[in-house]
């Protein structure tokens, strides 16, 4: 009987807490989906509340009029508190046995309530059940956003040229939208692609910098002291492969079952492309400085392929160009290689 009134007075106090929110708070627009409490469980317990309370009234009108009558046989203290004691344990019990008698079954509330916070509905059957958690937990189709930032370094087979005798710090910076597609409610594989934008910066070192004349490009000493040299070049990218999720079926009841496909431990291993957007020149020193947009024969066109290990939403990744990062005979035979770390991949 405890168990009752304490689980009612919970549910009772969670819809008066509602009720005062959309009174006082005129910007509060919460829809069905947002409410905590289901609108038939909030019915069924404000009316086993009533019945309740009209059961006390009534029995505490009775037991007013005895405790009156009582006080007329001008009883000692003594007497008077235990007759007292005696009027009030009876109506306790009368009222207990009353309240049983209302047949509440808490079980019953509390199955619905727990449906209602499952699936924000109240089902009235197995199969609308059934039906609902199916749509509930159907197979991963989305778009992330994610960004990530790599270290970057320049391979090469061939004997080294200037620009890899003279590299500096290299780094990649990419965000996008990442596109999840899981191949089945209880599959762990899935379809991976989506569109990203990526800038990836070169530092020559040694007071090296970027430059050209007639079309071509060549490393070149600066002369004087120099704060920044850089060459970033930005790229529209879209991959494409495929993700494998360790992660133990779950099961939502009525035997349906799901992987988390995007939470716990993941590997994914994808192939990309990318079109080359612009590319800029930056140099700041003491004796000149300059911002050129101009061709450096950079590679307009990037592919390659990627390996991401994942962790709920932290990745680790490392990424390889086939493509050279120059193009033609410059810098030959250069490739990008890319350590890096991602959130939302």
């Amino acid at each position: 009987m405890i168990k009752k009134f304490i689980i009612t007075g919970m549910l009772c106090l969670a819809a008066t807490s509602m009720n005062a929110q959309r009174k006082g708070l005129s910007l509060n627009l919460q829809s069905k989906e947002d409410t905590t409490v289901s609108p038939i469980v909030k019915e069924k317990v404000e009316e086993y509340a009533a019945k309740i309370n009209g059961i006390i009234q009534e029995e505490k009108k009775q037991m007013e009029t005895e405790l009156k009558f009582l006080q007329e046989k001008n009883l000692d203290k003594a007497e008077f508190d235990k007759q007292k004691a005696q009027i009030a344990d009876t109506y306790s019990q009368k009222i207990d046995e009353k309240i049983e008698a209302l047949g509440f079954d808490l079980d019953q509330v509390i199955q619905k309530q727990v449906r209602y916070s499952l699936l924000n509905s109240d089902v009235t059957s197995n199969e609308e059940l059934k039906e609902k958690l199916l749509k509930k937990f159907r197979p991963k189709k989305s778009f992330d956003g994610y960004i990530s930032y790599g270290i970057m370094t320049l391979t090469n087979d061939k004997p080294d040229n200037d620009l890899d005798k003279n590299l500096g710090y290299a780094n990649n910076f990419e965000f996008g939208l990442k596109f999840n597609y899981q191949f089945g409610r209880t599959s762990p594989w899935g379809l991976i692609s989506g569109v990203g934008f990526s800038w990836r910066t070169v530092r020559p070192d040694n007071n090296m910098i970027f430059a050209k004349q007639n079309g071509d490009v060549f490393l070149t000493k600066y002369e004087g002291s120099l704060d920044k040299a850089k060459l970033r070049t930005g790229y529209v990218m879209v991959p494409l492969g495929f993700q494998y999720n360790f992660s133990k079926l779950k099961s939502a009841g009525m035997d349906v079952q799901y992987r988390p496909y995007s939470d716990g431990f993941r590997v994914g291993a994808n192939v990309y492309g990318g079109i080359k957007m612009a590319t800029n020149n930056i140099v700041k020193g003491d004796s000149q400085g300059f911002r050129d947009r101009s061709n450096y024969q950079v590679n307009p066109f990037v592919y390659g392929a990627q390996v991401t290990i994942s962790y709920d939403n932290i990745s680790l990744f490392v990424k390889k160009d086939f493509s050279n990062f120059f193009k033609d005979s410059y810098f030959q035979n250069d490739k990008a290689l890319v350590f890096g770390v991602a959130l939302g991949w």
